[in-house]
């Protein structure tokens, strides 16, 4: 694939909507394609998995989706990149073949790449955000501290059917990731059936959480038939409770990424706290900083992580606080923010936002502003 990105004057495929639905081994499976306007992609993988591919790897998927069969996959690819067509016709059938790999993959990661070369994150052109963060109530858990959610910005909650439109909206404008998240989610008793509108749409759909009431297995059983795909689950560390739910929930055949929040009360307890989280099963990890006084043990709790097999995620919604910031930290240099661009956040009244804890800057509503006006990043 490499040898493709030698021609960089290279018209893209039309950007658009694709989708197939088929059988594979007498497993039913669904996939859609969003072809962005540079030729880059979007690809999503049984409503659970989104792929971010570049131009060469788009038309890959294009031509997978349309069932071309490879000899004019080849030849196509290979008049477009100007390459040979039998090195099209290897590169087509290896796309082929991993994604049917990722077809048949369980408790995939929700958002992943394909090991071809791509451009920093973020930092291409967008019609759309990769994720829409939906914080469906700031309403919390009696005895959890009022100031982790922004509980007097808003004076409605959308209703079900108001935030059904929301999700219709979202995939038709083509945000392929939703993420329900609060205050706490699992507050609202229309849970599942959102997670089953955005499943029904062909959405991946994450879920912040506290996780103490999936503790509950026949609730926890409702939310993944329904479609929930994966769950960020804040753990409170001194909590015996949380520690149950989150037991309960590692066995289930669902991406789960665990939030810690470095605060004064268990920053010494921290690699302990992770190691625990690895003897459970988790493999990937979130992380803030309750004091920013806390920044020089940053590193070596997440040098830990990396002992421990911890994956380090920094783009999921992580719960709002004015007073506990969010330490975005990379190995990367001049990583564009995602905010406001690869996702957006909704408020309970369908106010939307660039990012959760942004709310010196509302770009419009929902429900009554037309898509064009809330979305100006291009």
């Amino acid at each position: 694939m490499k040898k493709f990105f030698n021609f960089t004057k290279v018209k893209p495929m039309p950007a658009g909507v694709y989708q197939k639905s088929a059988l594979a081994d007498e497993r039913p499976y669904r996939v859609h394609l969003r072809l962005q306007a540079d030729g880059s992609g979007v690809f999503i993988v049984n409503a659970s998995t989104v792929l971010h591919l570049n131009p060469t790897a788009a038309e890959c998927a294009y031509h997978f989706i349309k069932g071309t069969a490879p000899d004019d996959a080849a030849r196509e690819i290979a008049a477009r990149y100007r390459v040979k067509k039998t090195i099209a016709l290897r590169d087509f059938q290896n796309f082929s073949n991993q994604i049917e790999t990722l077809i048949h993959t369980p408790d995939l990661d929700p958002v992943s790449y394909l090991d071809f070369e791509r451009v920093a994150p973020y930092s291409t052109d967008l019609t759309a955000p990769l994720r829409l963060d939906c914080a469906l109530t700031y309403r919390l858990p009696a005895g959890t501290q009022a100031d982790y959610a922004p509980t007097k910005r808003v004076d409605r909650e959308l209703t079900t059917d108001e935030w059904i439109l929301i999700l219709d909206k979202a995939w038709q404008v083509g945000i392929p990731h939703i993420t329900f998240t609060g205050g706490e989610a699992t507050l609202r008793d229309d849970l599942p059936a959102l997670i089953a509108r955005a499943e029904k749409n062909g959405q991946v759909c994450g879920l912040l959480t506290d996780g103490l009431k999936l503790a509950d297995k026949k609730y926890l059983d409702a939310l993944l038939q329904t479609g929930l795909d994966h769950i960020l689950f804040i753990l409170q560390p001194s909590n015996p409770k949380s520690w149950q739910a989150l037991e309960t929930i590692m066995p289930e055949d669902i991406s789960v990424t665990a939030h810690l929040t470095l605060s004064d009360a268990n920053v010494r307890d921290a690699q302990a706290i992770l190691a625990r989280l690895a003897a459970l099963g988790v493999k990937s990890l979130s992380l803030s900083l309750a004091d920013q006084s806390l920044r020089d043990v940053f590193l070596s709790i997440r040098n830990k992580a990396a002992e421990l097999g911890l994956a380090l995620k920094f783009d999921l919604p992580v719960p709002y606080s004015a007073d506990h910031p969010v330490a975005y930290e990379t190995q990367e240099d001049n990583i564009p923010s995602g905010a406001g661009k690869a996702w957006l956040y909704v408020e309970p009244d369908g106010d939307v936002l660039p990012a959760q804890g942004m709310a010196d800057k509302i770009l419009g509503n929902f429900l009554r502003d037309e898509w064009p006006r809330i979305y100006r990043t291009n």
